[in-house]
């Protein structure tokens, strides 16, 4: 069946939330409401609802002249097999002498390459984005260079195809840690699927909050792929975490953000090595001043 969607923008975190349990209780209901931060720097955030049948578009001008919102935008999605499209799509990719792939690509692997199976259903992390890519790229520069990592930690690791792949060259154990629960099932399965089971472990923990993490600190390389706010943040307990000479590969950063991250995480002793840019997105890669 057809399904639809309610796609509006307002400022303020607090009257999208409102205005997205509004939503919720609307005739006919929506089958999920989602309301998320938009990543360009505007303040703005998106306000969206799915539903199986027709939304009732007087009921959501209502809502969005209360709020202060746009007008929502109702859209007709035609019936996909979303995750034969996407296999469609995503092709492998190659960084370095990483090679992504689903299970569909199986035959192309290359002779030589370190291989990172992650399934087409779920897309988010399998190297095509500008900054899981550029975060393949830094860790390939690094290997290039001789660094042997002896201690790293992928924090934010979504699919975790960062911590598998320093785990793929890199001798000892890498730990992965993801602040929600399904993202952190979906790192294990993929650790599974691709054969590194006691080489990569999964954690559920917010940035460096978890006892195995504590444990192995510091760390002489931190990925944290996630977006500029939490990367911010995140500054202060990268100091404590990071041995002196280490290095964090940063990535979720987009172009214009990039100066205020970098100048963020030089207060905190931790200074830009290098940045490439993908498209809209930066990946940094910093190092810890030595004493």
């Amino acid at each position: 069946m057809p399904t639809y969607t309610a796609l509006t923008t307002l400022p303020g975190k607090a009257a999208a939330e409102t205005l997205g349990g509004a939503m919720e209780r609307l005739n006919p209901e929506p089958t999920g409401v989602g309301v998320f931060e938009m990543e360009d720097g505007s303040g703005l955030w998106e306000v969206g609802g799915y539903f199986t049948e027709p939304p009732d578009e007087t009921a959501l001008t209502v809502l969005a002249v209360a709020m202060g919102a746009k007008p929502f935008v109702v859209s007709e999605l035609p019936e996909t097999d979303w995750v034969a499209h996407v296999r469609r799509e995503l092709v492998p990719v190659a960084a370095g002498r990483f090679f992504v792939y689903g299970s569909h690509d199986a035959d192309k692997v290359p002779d030589g390459a370190e291989p990172l199976l992650i399934e087409a259903a779920m897309a988010f992390g399998t190297g095509h984005h500008g900054t899981t890519l550029g975060c393949l790229r830094a860790l390939d520069r690094l290997a290039e260079r001789g660094v042997i990592g002896q201690a790293v930690a992928d924090i934010g690791c979504g699919t975790a195809v960062l911590a598998m792949a320093a785990a793929r060259i890199w001798p000892n154990p890498v730990l992965a840690s993801d602040i929600d629960e399904v993202a952190v099932e979906v790192a294990r399965s993929n650790v599974a699927a691709n054969g590194l089971q006691g080489r990569v472990r999964c954690v559920e923990a917010a940035g460096f909050d978890h006892p195995d993490l504590q444990a192995a600190s510091p760390f002489d390389l931190v990925f944290a792929n996630i977006l500029k706010g939490p990367l911010v943040a995140l500054a202060p307990d990268m100091a404590r975490h990071l041995r002196p000479g280490g290095r964090a590969i940063l990535s979720g950063v987009l172009n214009e953000q990039a100066e205020e991250v970098v100048a963020v995480y030089a207060r905190h002793g931790i200074n830009l090595e290098h940045r490439e840019e993908i498209v809209d997105w930066t990946t940094l890669t910093l190092s810890r001043e030595l004493p």
